[in-house]
């Protein structure tokens, strides 16, 4: 056994020019500072190295100078291959300018192929990026004209379209641990994530490449427990100690003990949110969490959904993830992005894009940067501006379903929530809703065709996409459709009926979210009236998206019907219901159960023409009477005539 601790600085000159280097981190966890600046401070000095390729899957940055950024010089690299360009700006400068070769890949992807590589696999073959800027199509995730090289291919496999990324040469990996024992295992028990390292750790040693990892501590030789390792000795070359201002928790938090899951933080801990228009969408988004569900709330914008959901006091009643490895708990935003609070689990980044692009995301909410008329999405180039994708492909184009979160203009846009509704002060000057998007970083033709539910939601107004495009569906409180929709937008979107939105969303007061979505308020939905015997069931703006939901009510219904042995009228209101498309024919099903068990006459009203239509001919396959009233008035003097159907 040798002693592989070594100074950073000569760790700095096992970089050789031309080298291929892939870097850990995401935002600013995990990022091997230490030696990324003392390659900086070699080429300042020396003009070596030279030429380097870069290959990494999320942001490593600050937006302005640490992180990958401290790469940032002309010569200094080559050519890029990265998911998360927004963080650092002074490489995207680099390839925007056409200094470098660069591409954009999907995040996952891009985690996902250090593992083939290590396998010795040819490459990753994934439906990830088909039919958005990824696709070779599309452009093949080149940022410039410069980059020829065909790093993505389409290829046929039993008569359906697939992306093959090529594997990439590997020789050197900058990695960031906690404590290396003398042998050079490495533990990461401070850290917030555990991300790739050890797959990337794997891939370049199996290419014959050199691992050097940074630490902020030094053990005894086999001193480490080793369930704690997570990059075993046989897989390094090199360990330097880091300096404790490269060797943050993150890049805004020194170290939490909530971050690195030895403490749980007491509920209650945040500070509610602040009655904005951040807030107002963040609620809204609020509406479409999936009780017992998993989701993926992305960073920006959809970060309050999990402020709002803590409010709500929902957060016991869903999984909310995050892509570098999170399971459960509270996200944390803004430089802390990436960590979270009270978490279940901390799992490899790999792994949780594995779960992502297998349809493991009951919802996602994701950030909406610009929108067209198909219901593209735009969040990854802007002009002279470049954000890159990140993991938005993998969780968008998986999740069973997506809300896009955004304000409706941009820059300048001064928003009041006032007197119960949104007040425009002042528009944004940039309009995000176009006739067509700059980049498609999500494919809304494509999520259509599958069928795939998607919202897009602004504090003024959703839509929804709908197979001829994007249908605005809700208006806020205040707004005026013309003047502070239609007029603010380069396409006239579809519009049928509009109901407005949720009155609450504006009221500085809890919302009782968690009465809605556990439907806990049955009891009151569903009663007998004693007066005249018949049974009401108020499903007014009720939401049915689940089979427990379906199992609820005819539980709630067999309750009170059964104990009285005889069956009974019904009246049922569905003003402003909804019943989701997947559960529909469910849902049907347990109305015809409980009508032959339980209903003598029914008498149904919706003051909506889609429902009753939808409802209508659900009921229709059911050999149930379809018939649906408009008005609660129409419904009760039917069913008061005899004729009750």
């Amino acid at each position: 056994m040798r002693n592989k601790i070594i100074p950073a600085e000569q760790a700095a000159r096992l970089v050789r020019d031309g080298d291929w280097l892939t870097t850990s981190g995401f935002v600013g966890i995990g990022v091997p500072d230490e030696l990324l600046a003392a390659i900086e401070a070699r080429f300042l000095e020396t003009g070596e190295p030279r030429g380097l390729g870069l290959m990494f899957a999320a942001g490593q940055g600050d937006g302005r100078t640490r992180g990958l950024n401290r790469l940032g010089h002309d010569g200094l690299l080559a050519r890029v291959i990265g998911g998360h360009w927004g963080l650092i700006p002074k490489v995207g400068a680099l390839a925007l300018a056409g200094r470098i070769e660069g591409w954009n890949l999907p995040q996952g992807v891009i985690s996902q192929l250090y593992r083939d590589i290590a396998a010795g696999r040819p490459g990753a073959i994934s439906k990830i990026g088909l039919e958005t800027f990824v696709d070779p199509r599309k452009g093949g995730g080149r940022i410039n004209d410069r980059s020829t090289d065909e790093v993505v291919r389409l290829i046929e496999i039993a008569g359906e379209e697939w992306l093959f990324y090529r594997r990439q040469r590997l020789d050197v990996a900058l990695l960031r641990g906690t404590t290396a024992d003398e042998a050079g295992n490495i533990t990461m028990e401070r850290e917030a994530l555990i991300l790739d390292n050890l797959a990337q750790a794997m891939a370049v040693r199996n290419s014959g490449g050199l691992v050097i990892v940074q630490v902020e501590r030094i053990a005894a030789p086999h001193t480490l427990n080793p369930r704690e390792v997570v990059i075993p000795a046989a897989l390094v070359d090199a360990v330097v100690v880091a300096r404790p201002e490269n060797h943050l928790q993150t890049y805004a938090t020194a170290y939490s003990h909530h971050y690195s899951g030895r403490f749980r933080a007491p509920e209650g801990a945040s500070r509610p949110m602040a009655l904005d228009a951040r807030k107002v969408i963040a609620r809204r988004c609020a509406f479409e969490l999936p009780v017992n569900g998993v989701v993926n709330l992305g960073i920006g914008m959809p970060e309050g959904v999990a402020a709002v959901a803590g409010e709500e006091g929902l957060t016991h009643h869903l999984t909310l993830t995050a892509e570098p490895g999170v399971v459960g708990g509270q996200p944390a935003s803004g430089l802390d992005f990436g960590a979270a609070i009270n978490t279940d689990a901390i799992i490899a980044q790999n792994a949780q894009f594995d779960f992502y692009d297998g349809g493991g995301l009951d919802m996602a909410c994701l950030g909406l940067a610009e929108a067209d008329a198909t219901g593209n999405v735009n969040v990854s180039r802007f002009g002279p501006k470049l954000a890159g994708a990140g993991g938005f492909i993998n969780i968008s184009q998986s999740a069973k379903r997506v809300v896009f979160a955004g304000t409706f203009t941009a820059g300048g846009l001064d928003v009041a929530v006032a007197g119960g509704g949104i007040e425009i002060r002042a528009e944004g000057r940039a309009r995000k809703f176009r006739e067509t998007v700059e980049q498609v970083t999500f494919s809304g033709a494509r999520a259509a065709r599958l069928g795939q539910p998607v919202l897009y939601v602004t504090e003024r107004c959703v839509f929804e996409l709908a197979p001829e495009g994007l249908r605005l569906t809700e208006v806020a409180p205040g707004i005026e459709l013309e003047r502070d929709i239609l007029a603010q937008m380069a396409f006239r979107p579809l519009i049928g009926e509009l109901a407005e939105m949720d009155p609450r969303i504006f009221h500085d007061t809890p919302m009782g979210l968690k009465t809605d979505l556990l439907h806990l308020d049955l009891a009151d939905r569903i009663v007998l009236d004693p007066s005249t015997g018949q049974l009401f069931v108020n499903f007014e703006k009720l939401r049915v998206r689940s089979l427990d939901d379906i199992e609820r009510i005819r539980r709630r219904v067999a309750e009170v019907c059964a104990p009285l042995g005889h069956r009974v009228d019904v009246v049922v209101n569905y003003d402003g219901a909804r019943i989701e498309e997947e559960v529909a024919d469910a849902y049907a099903a347990m109305v015809a159960d409980v009508t032959e068990r339980f209903y003598a006459r029914v008498s149904r009203f919706s003051g909506s023409a889609f429902m009753r239509l939808k409802l209508g001919h659900a009921l229709s396959q059911r050999a149930l009477a379809p018939h649906i009233f408009e008005t609660a008035a129409e419904a009760r003097a039917f069913l008061d005539a005899g004729d009750g159907i």
